[in-house]
């Protein structure tokens, strides 16, 4: 059994500890940028360039052979090049892609297109990308325009139709609004805690995300969330 799985059951189970927290490395940066998503050579000296798929791709099998993480997160076209590594031969790090890339993740260098509002976008293949792995991240940005937080959600609604027919599991996460209108920073926690409830309210459990990835806002926010 992965050990997501194992540490899933024993969550669910009402059984955890500490030992049980699940880390993902997110590896996916290529997803959001371009030339500059594996890093730089040298972080001391820029000078030196960035790093080649290659040379990011050899970082990410190391990982995964130290064992340490649960989830490895990629995108599809690395996902690939690991199973053509036969990277995930054996070990216990659940390969998991992210099944969306939405306009607000979009960064390539000079650009400014995360300042303008989320628009949902999808690049992944699921029927392709299920022969590999059974695990994606989706994620969804609201920003109190009716417009765009609507067909973000409707997207999302498409999406797990698809993977429910294709048995793709997928963890959901929410990002605080990248462009917002009419809120204040003091507001948006609630507002997040709000879309995600709302969002997640008519999902029958067959449909549902395994979890959520969100951005911690606080104790105060995080407690309520939970406690609800």
């Amino acid at each position: 059994m992965k050990s997501l799985d194992r540490k899933l059951k024993t969550i669910l189970d009402g059984r955890y500890s500490p030992k049980d927290f699940i880390i993902a490395d997110a590896k996916d940066g290529d997803m959001a940028g371009g030339i500059e998503a594996p890093g730089p050579v040298d972080p001391a000296d820029l000078s030196k360039g960035w790093r080649t798929k290659q040379m990011f791709h050899d970082i990410i099998c190391s990982i995964i052979d130290q064992g340490e993480v649960d989830i490895m997160l990629t995108s599809a076209s690395t996902l690939d090049a690991l199973s053509d590594r036969d990277a995930y031969h054996k070990s216990h790090v659940t390969a998991a892609i992210r099944a969306n890339d939405a306009t607000d993740v979009w960064k390539p260098r000079h650009g400014k297109l995360v300042n303008e509002p989320s628009r949902p976008f999808r690049s992944a293949n699921l029927e392709h990308v299920s022969q590999l792995c059974d695990l994606g991240l989706y994620s969804v940005t609201f920003n109190n325009i009716l417009d765009w937080d609507y067909i973000s959600v409707e997207a999302y609604s498409i999406f797990r139709e698809e993977a429910e027919r294709l048995d793709f599991r997928h963890f959901l996460e929410v990002f605080n609004p990248n462009a917002p209108q009419g809120l204040s920073e003091e507001q948006i926690p609630a507002f997040v805690n709000d879309c995600i409830l709302r969002t997640l309210a008519g999902v029958s459990k067959a449909e549902r995300p395994l979890f959520l990835k969100i951005p911690f806002n606080g104790r105060r926010w995080m407690e309520e969330l939970a406690g609800h």
